[in-house]
């Protein structure tokens, strides 16, 4: 299968809120990746009204036929609005609106059933405070949607984006082997679509943060160094491009994404359905609403759909 023939046949699932007035940074994030990869853009929308599915649209239990389907319909027309000015640049645009919730669940069970390349949604930034609140939804996501997760940010993107992708050589936190692989390989290709640069980040972090005797830090800060070097043989990025930092995770992630002044964040997603809401320590829970950058969940070629 050629290039191009494989690069045609990816689709953004690109998670539309139907009800907003407000521009929706998604949309033209999503645009303009499908304009550099050559992907399809299916635009989503989900919505459920309990009063509508039991009869009670008024105050009191009138059933209404086919109130569900023309909710639907409005949602469907308000789609397709923005799906015509994006056939309009020249993208392959679907719609497709559904009666299901929570919206969380209804995007995995999407995702399940179409397998796109990459989910796209919008979230919030809280100026006041300068910090994004991922919402529910967005942290289910994160820790439940098979696919690449690209969450936007409401902010402008350059033509060529610097793209960081957090990796751990040493798999400190029991991240399966082939999730760094797949971290940097997604980097790599969104720079080699959109001309962008890649950089690779990896923290060196002491256990639990303790200030180890000088001699042992050496020792642990050379195995790093070794790790890293073990991965670049197969993982080429020019050397100032390679970013290891000593401090916490967290830490670290948000000083190189604000150094180098990223657009993309790209770092993986371990679930412990154990515990169900835990991610890879505590990293993704410290850092996700500081960036100041988009990010892209990666999920290991392991992980597996809740009850599945």
């Amino acid at each position: 299968m050629s290039a191009a023939k494989a690069s045609s046949q990816k689709t953004i699932m690109v998670v539309v809120d139907p009800l907003t007035e407000e521009d929706q940074p998604v949309l033209h994030r999503a645009a303009w990746l499908a304009e550099k990869t050559g992907a399809a853009l299916e635009l989503f929308a989900a919505d459920y009204d309990a009063d509508i599915d039991s009869g009670r649209i008024t105050t009191a239990w009138i059933p209404e036929p086919g109130a569900r389907e023309q909710l639907l319909l409005r949602h469907r027309r308000r789609l397709e609005n923005f799906a015509s000015a994006l056939r309009g640049r020249g993208l392959k645009v679907s719609v497709d609106v559904i009666w299901d919730y929570p919206l969380d669940e209804a995007i995995v069970r999407r995702v399940a059933a179409k397998q796109p390349w990459l989910v796209a949604k919008d979230t919030q930034h809280h100026t006041l405070i300068q910090r994004t609140l991922f919402s529910n939804t967005d942290w289910n996501l994160i820790r439940d949607c098979p696919v690449p997760l690209l969450l936007v940010k409401r902010r402008e993107i350059a033509a060529a984006p610097t793209v960081l992708a957090a990796i751990d050589p040493v798999h400190e936190h029991d991240k399966p082997a082939r999730l760094d692989d797949a971290i940097y390989e997604f980097g790599a290709e969104l720079c080699a679509k959109t001309g962008g640069t890649l950089h690779l980040v990896h923290a060196v972090e002491t256990p639990l943060g303790v200030q180890l005797p000088a001699n042992v830090h050496a020792v642990v800060a050379a195995q790093h160094r070794e790790a890293m070097e073990t991965f670049l043989l197969e993982h080429p990025v020019p050397g100032p491009n390679v970013h290891v930092l000593e401090g916490l995770a967290h830490q670290c992630l948000l000083s190189a994404a604000e150094s180098q002044k990223a657009d993309v964040l790209v770092m993986g997603a371990v679930v412990r359905r154990g515990l169900k809401k835990v991610l890879i320590g505590s990293t993704a829970a410290r850092v996700l609403d500081r960036l100041p950058c988009d990010l892209v969940i990666i999920k290991p070629a392991t992980f597996i759909l809740p009850g599945g």
